[in-house]
């Protein structure tokens, strides 16, 4: 019964125009649960810097192996995967994330703490490439739409982790981390069903993934490199200035406000939440006004509250954060979905090529952030972050990009 079920929506897929709605619901809620799994880490921070007497140069480095776990492997299983496709692969990812999770309840010295974190971030780096592709098949050629659809699961998973964290492993200890190994299984039971159906798909059209609902952009190579290049600087203001939230805001708040950790947790959840609301935005907007201009308005149009940020009270620190995070939550489906209309066929590569690029810079800057932060302070972090928004301004060079034909 279950094959039939998805041969009839593998049929569905492959007729133009076709929007798969369970398929792409199923694969946000696995996005849900994976990136509620990676932001169990962050959300640890403030227990395991106590328990272990950590300095922020060292929550740094875990920020680090995690990130760099994610983002090394990425572009490479999505060129691989691109020209042979590997429906079950997400399911091992989420096995590899599992069996991080369990390192890191059990964990009782820093560097187990950096192999847990390593194997969650090697889950996270064959998850995306290949589950953003069946977002990509399931558009119907909706693709903003999809993209937002996704990356809404990611985004709420990242902002319920923090509660999740705050409220069964603050008050309880480390141990208590075991609890989200059944958000895993869940995902590996959902994952398994949605790979059949990708395989049935793969059977149904009997194309290459890469050929379905492509069109020309009338670029030149040149242009191409130059407009990916200008993506991934967008990508890194992005990414940069939101690893500072993710990863030290709690500390922030903490030293700024004298706010117990839990409270912190909630600020966090606030900003996180932003971004979740935020995302649904970004993709369809795009579908209908053009990618361009929501990359535009979700990067630098956050510049002026970025900059108001670590000069304000508590009730204004939490409301500006709402406001960055929803601005802010809409720019990645927008830069995604543009990058892989730029290099049609290349749906894996360019997947994983950006997802791997944000997880690096994320890790990169959070090592980098916490050496300032030991050095100069916490408060003087966000000041400096700040200006990371106007680098949006370079989104002016981007294309207008034009359909130009269809392949099929």
């Amino acid at each position: 019964m279950r094959y039939t079920f998805s041969t009839k929506l593998a049929t569905a897929a492959v007729a133009p125009g076709k929007t798969v709605y369970a398929i792409l619901f199923a694969i946000c809620f696995s996005h849900f649960l994976n990136d509620m799994l990676q932001a169990v880490i962050v959300s640890s921070y403030p227990l395991l810097k106590t328990k272990f007497a950590l300095s922020f140069a060292q929550i740094g480095l875990i920020t680090f192996c995690f990130q760099l776990a994610a983002s090394l492997l990425q572009p490479f299983i999505g060129f691989y995967t691109d020209k042979n496709p590997f429906p079950f692969s997400f399911v091992w990812g989420m096995c590899f994330t599992m069996a991080g999770i369990i390192l890191l309840a059990f964990a009782f010295h820093y560097v187990m703490i950096l192999a847990a974190v390593t194997f969650i971030g090697i889950g996270s780096s064959i998850f995306h490439p290949e589950a953003s592709r069946v977002a990509y098949l399931a558009s119907g050629g909706k693709r903003g739409l999809a993209q937002s659809i996704f990356q809404l699961g990611g985004n709420a998973g990242t902002s319920l982790g923090p509660l999740l964290v705050a409220l069964l492993v603050m008050p309880k200890g480390q141990r208590y981390i075991l609890w989200f190994v059944i958000a895993a299984l869940i995902a590996i039971a959902i994952l398994s069903q949605v790979a059949s159906w990708y395989k049935n798909y793969l059977e149904a059209s009997m194309l290459s993934p890469s050929k379905t609902l492509d069109f020309k952009t009338g670029l030149s190579k040149r242009k191409t490199r130059f407009s990916i290049i200008i993506l991934l600087v967008l990508i890194f203001s992005k990414y940069f200035y939101m690893t500072s939230i993710t990863t030290y805001f709690t500390f922030y708040l903490i030293h700024k406000f004298n706010i117990t950790p839990e409270e912190s947790q909630f600020h966090l959840f606030l900003f996180l939440g932003a971004i979740a609301t935020g995302t649904l935005l970004g993709g369809p907007i795009g579908d209908r006004f053009g990618r361009k201009i929501v990359i535009w308005i979700s990067i630098l149009g956050i510049a002026p509250f970025t900059l108001l940020l670590p000069y304000c009270n508590l009730f204004w620190t939490s409301c500006l954060i709402v406001v960055i995070g929803v601005i802010l939550a809409s720019a990645f489906s927008a830069i995604l979905v543009f990058a892989q209309e730029l290099v049609p066929g290349k749906v894996g590569m360019i997947s994983g090529l950006f997802f791997g690029f944000a997880f690096g810079i994320a890790g990169i800057a959070s090592a980098l952030l916490g050496q300032l932060a030991d050095h100069s302070g916490i408060g003087f972090v966000y000041k400096i972050c700040s200006f990371f928004p106007l680098i949006g301004i370079a989104a002016i060079f981007l294309p207008d990009l034009k359909k130009t034909s269809r392949v099929t």
